[in-house]
């Protein structure tokens, strides 16, 4: 099973959330075809986000998760963003062979874990490629599209908070001033309603936490793709620290978890709490 959708008895909420990245399972060819070690695969994940958001369902919205690993296939990116140098032979016309992500060795199937070492002993073969995507990119995205369609059929509005962490030392996070521990974003204001962004910064910062807004991370492909305020289709994107949460040379569960399920639960509950209005006026 490559993805999971985790529902309350009864969705009473226009939200869903969604977890890409945090994935565990790593298939024993992905493993065999990588110079890397499987913890140094792992830091490519944001681990732990599905349990980080778990309480979605107490408070009425699914939870949609990849169990996949992110090093094997990013679904924040579109179906075919890849980086020719990666495989053997030409891709197919359709590939995005010029994106910025690709470039950087981050596209679809990913050349680089998240601090640059090199994935692969050899090249690829764009069937490779192909496999992972119709097995595992096709079907999350295929569901998280069923989530956003029947929920605005049912409440005529939707809010998707696509759900990711960040390296507490990556050089994006040096970038910033100081350190932060939460990142919205919302495309820089084009992915949904101001007063949702308004709202989601106001009650992290009440609750002690650092927070920007698109900087450095403004939303990926799941922000752009999906949005359309116009149409009630609201997106947030939110990066949580790892540093709050995880032991990150190990990636392992740190001490204070629990306390930040805490926080990110009274987080869920101010998003339920808005004013439908907020959502509705947009259309």
């Amino acid at each position: 099973m490559s993805i999971e959708i985790i529902r309350p008895a009864e969705q009473t909420v226009p939200l869903i959330f969604a977890s890409p990245h945090s994935g565990q399972h790593y298939p024993n060819d992905f493993i065999a075809a990588s110079r890397l070690d499987p913890l140094s695969l792992r830091r490519s994940e944001d681990a732990f986000m599905d349990e980080v958001f778990a309480s979605a369902l107490e408070h009425g919205a699914p939870l949609l998760r990849a169990r996949f690993a992110r090093a094997y296939v990013d679904l924040n990116r579109e179906a075919y963003e890849l980086d020719p140098a990666m495989f053997e032979g030409d891709l197919p016309e359709y590939v995005n062979t010029t994106s910025v992500r690709a470039a950087a060795g981050l596209g679809t199937i990913a050349r680089v874990v998240s601090y640059g070492e090199e994935i692969y002993r050899d090249k690829l073969t764009f069937s490779e490629a192909k496999k992972r995507i119709d097995r595992c990119y096709k079907p999350y995205h295929e569901a998280l599209r069923g989530l956003v369609e029947t929920t605005r059929e049912k409440f005529g509005v939707c809010l998707l908070v696509d759900c990711h962490s960040m390296p507490s030392n990556s050089s994006e996070s040096r970038r910033c001033k100081g350190q932060n521990d939460m990142v919205l974003g919302d495309c820089y204001g084009t992915a949904c309603a101001p007063q949702i962004m308004e709202r989601a910064e106001q009650v992290l910062s009440e609750m002690g936490l650092k927070v920007t807004r698109n900087d450095p991370y403004a939303g990926g492909f799941t922000t752009r793709h999906y949005s359309a305020p116009k149409d009630g289709i609201h997106v947030l994107q939110v990066e949580v620290n790892r540093a709050l949460y995880m032991d990150e040379d190990r990636v392992a569960r740190g001490e204070r978890l629990p306390h930040l399920v805490q926080q990110i639960s009274h987080f869920i509950r101010a998003l339920v709490e808005l004013d439908r209005k907020v959502l509705l006026d947009s259309v």
